[in-house]
């Protein structure tokens, strides 16, 4: 969904019979009040500070992933960055607040509402009187008009993203006078506070040259607390220094350094105090929060991985916590179930209980055997060069300026999902897909995420929002909870019998062509999905099967070896890609981190089930690479949950640069993990997610942003209803509607809010863990000497 600058996003789906059935009584519940939207989750943590409490000037380093292609928000490439870009300098009528719901934004906009309905909707916006650009010229109707014209999608020659919304627009005009803009729409739109945010002087959408290349590289016409000053590729800097003719409340920082900093190094760029802004991964947090504590040192090793955050150090230990995982019963080992302060003290590993990675980083240390030759050489170098107490002072000197830091956190408003493609193979059955989700356990799945972060471990109950957003409902109830007997059923029921024949295959292939063998010998391959080799530039561990039968524990018994083998990867779920989170150490969950032969864990459904000659084995693709261990966490634990009802998953790793592309988007996958952003106004942005794929003259699908290929005609008419009634109420209803249909056809299945974790100087206030709310840039800056921050905020208890 696209508010705040996010790119396109995507789910699947194919519809069968069961969808429209099983909704009768669920469709009631789904019907209700305001109050089931409740309030989210976890609060912003930015250390709120008076105005009057905040010093005047000084300047704020705030780490991005990359300096912006371009600053056009409306452009396919825009990115995060564009969007932080175009909150600080450019109008905006609403923005969200807290809750991640719009509000007018007092500084543009007197007010704005519908004056009439018949015979067309017409929306009048009075624009605040000392609302200027930088070149002096009011803000007023012909910035809307280009706006509408541009992104009416109309003219071709305009290289837009989307054009959702301004498509519905008849026209725009000037009102009574200079000051009010008259909207007309040729069709009423629900969602009429999406539209003009943010809003570029008519210079950019003018003309298609304008608008294509005008602002990809500067701004030079702004209407914010800061406009852009500079941009300096070379140095990955972007400045935003303070607008002289802001007219609302000044600035208080004097300027905003925008630098593109690798996750990887983002902590010691803030120890270095390079940087006093970023977001950062759970093992940075904990040494940052243990350094601020004064400790003699930080546990390198967070008890959890959060998703799209840096990598941690492999210590053997998961990030799960709280009580032990129903898998356990299956063989899950005690290092992959207990988080490090619920391990039992006298269970030590011996030598010969460990594993590799185990061995390799006790005490975070490695030997001289382990490390590369430019480590070694760096070891030698360093004490020709550089004395023991010069090393000791820099060290000191970085602990000190931890101690001047804290990591303040909230959960972003986007959540990640378990996608299930139905367009072929064996979830193209709805039944199999629902015993697919009646076999998770998504408290579970919360908790092994969120809980050793601190934050509160609450599945997600909607497709379209998230807790206190005013659509929110939880509307998983039609679908139903974690259920191993029904989920048998609906499987038996779909055809799917225990000990069915089997027809034997030449190979064991998961997709793409043969795979290489890995360094421990298990042979890593792929499936005929994909029709050619897997591209994982050696990143790739290969296939494994968790939830094989006894064949494989025969073959593998007196073996000896470790035949696990990992690596690491990261990539974000923005502008249509993946959400992927960090990869836990591997090893612990029989069957899961090891190669094809592998026991299946205890306890597990007994026999393969089978039909028509086939094993119901799905395959789950994954992102290999060093920011997937959370992601790889939760995929093993899924794979353990739906072992218990029979059904087996062949984990295939790809590279990250092929996992949304050649894989999500092209439908070749069964199973998948991956995030959306959620939406205030989830009747426009959700849809072309959960639309019904349509035939295209060719025989292929038009899946816009569907990439799980499930979807009804029920649901695009709920969608159509609620995006064209002005009833809030009715929208609101019918968008739970929806979701419930969403839930039942179960082509997409919501686990968990996703965490968001931001270093900052303990200075630094109204920043951080911004959650849903929009950024207010003109607040931000240092507290004044001697002056104190409000009451503790969530990073402080």
């Amino acid at each position: 969904m696209s508010h705040d600058g996010l790119g396109p996003r995507a789910v699947m789906r194919s519809v069968t019979f069961l969808t429209a059935t099983v909704l009768a009584v669920p469709l009631l519940a789904a019907c209700g009040s305001d109050d089931e939207a409740g309030k989210p989750l976890a609060a912003q943590d930015i250390a709120t500070a008076g105005r009057a409490r905040v010093a005047d000037g000084g300047t704020l380093h705030w780490a991005v992933d990359d300096v912006p292609e371009t600053f056009n928000s409306f452009q396919a490439d825009a990115d995060a960055a564009t969007n932080r870009v175009a909150q600080a300098v450019l109008p905006a009528m609403y923005r969200l607040d807290a809750a991640g719901r719009p509000r007018r934004d007092a500084d543009y906009l007197e007010s704005a509402k519908v004056v009439d309905t018949e015979p067309k909707q017409v929306v009048l916006y009075r624009l605040d009187q000392q609302a200027v650009w930088s070149d002096g010229r009011e803000i007023g109707a012909a910035d809307f008009a280009a706006q509408w014209r541009a992104l009416s999608g109309k003219d071709s020659a305009y290289w837009t993203a989307r054009n959702a919304g301004y498509d519905r627009i008849e026209k725009v005009e000037r009102g009574r006078n200079d000051l009010e803009v008259r909207v007309t729409f040729a069709r009423p739109y629900a969602d009429w506070r999406s539209l003009f945010s943010p809003l570029y002087p008519k210079d950019v959408m003018g003309t298609p040259d304008a608008f294509n290349d005008g602002a990809r590289r500067k701004l030079k016409v702004t209407a914010g607390p800061f406009a852009l000053q500079k941009v300096d590729r070379k140095a990955k800097t972007v400045t935003l220094a303070r607008n002289p003719r802001w007219w609302g409340r000044p600035a208080k920082l004097s300027e905003i350094v925008l630098t593109a900093v690798p996750r990887e190094d983002r902590a010691s760029a803030l120890a270095a105090g390079k940087l006093d802004l970023a977001e950062v991964d759970p093992a940075d947090a904990r040494r940052i929060e243990t350094a601020a504590k004064g400790s003699a040192g930080a546990d390198a090793s967070a008890p959890g991985a959060a998703e799209g955050t840096g990598a941690a150090r492999k210590s053997g230990k998961s990030e799960h916590s709280g009580k032990a995982d129903p898998s356990e019963e299956s063989g899950t080992t005690d290092d992959e179930q207990q988080p490090d302060d619920e391990q039992q003290p006298d269970e030590k590993k011996t030598d010969g209980d460990k594993t590799d990675d185990d061995k390799k980083t006790d005490g975070d240390q490695k030997t001289d055997g382990d490390k590369s030759d430019g480590e070694k050489k760096s070891d030698d170098g360093d004490s020709d060069e550089e004395s023991a107490d010069g090393k000791a002072s820099r060290a000191a000197a970085a602990k000190d300026a931890s101690r001047d830091l804290e990591v303040r956190r909230s959960l972003e408003p986007a959540y990640t999902q378990l996608a299930l493609n139905g367009s072929e193979g064996p979830l193209a059955d709805e039944r199999v897909r629902r015993a697919v989700a009646r076999a998770l356990d998504r408290k579970e799945l919360a908790k092994l995420v969120l809980r050793p972060l601190g934050l509160p471990a609450e599945p997600v109950g909607s497709h379209l929002a998230l807790s206190g957003q005013a659509a929110y409902a939880d509307n998983s109830g039609a679908l139903g909870g974690q259920d191993t007997a029904e989920a048998r059923a609906l499987l038996g029921d779909a055809g799917w019998v225990p000990g069915g024949r089997v027809d034997e295959e030449k190979t064991e292939k998961a997709a793409g062509g043969e795979g290489e063998k890995s360094d421990r010998g298990a042979k890593s391959s792929s499936s005929p999905k994909a029709g050619k080799k897997d591209d994982s530039d050696g990143d790739d561990e290969g296939t494994y099967i968790v939830g094989e039968d006894d064949k494989g524990r025969r073959a593998s018994a007196g073996d000896g070896k470790d035949q696990r083998s990992g690596h690491d990867g990261r990539h974000l779920a923005q502008d249509g890609r993946p959400w992927v989170g960090r990869e836990l150490s591997q090893g612990g969950m029989a069957g899961a981190y090891a190669p094809k032969g592998t026991a299946a864990p205890a306890g597990s459904a007994s026999g393969v089930l089978a039909k028509d000659g086939k094993a119901l084995n799905l395959r789950f693709v994954l992102p290999s690479g060093e920011g997937s261990e959370t992601l790889r966490a939760v995929a093993e634990r899924i794979s353990s949950m739906l072992v218990k009802v029979g059904i087996r998953t062949q984990i295939t790793k790809v590279s990250e640069a092929s996992y949304f592309k050649d894989h999500i988007a092209s439908g070749q996958y069964d199973l998948a993990l991956y995030s959306w952003p959620a939406s205030a106004f989830p009747a426009t942005d959700a849809r072309p997610i959960y639309a019904k794929p349509v035939p295209a003259a060719d025989g292929s699908l038009t899946v816009e942003q569907n990439y799980t290929r499930v979807g009804t005609d029920q649901v695009d008419q709920l969608f159509d209803r609620a995006v064209a009634t002005l009833d809030e109420d009715e929208a609101r209803d019918l968008l739970r509607k929806a979701d419930s249909r969403i839930w039942a056809a179960a082509g997409s299945i919501p686990l968990y809010q996703r965490p968001q974790l931001v270093a900052a100087r303990k200075d630094l206030v109204n920043a951080g863990a911004f959650g849903f709310g929009t950024p207010v840039y003109e607040d931000m800056g240092f507290l004044k000497k001697g002056a104190v921050r409000d009451a503790a905020s969530p990073s402080q208890k």
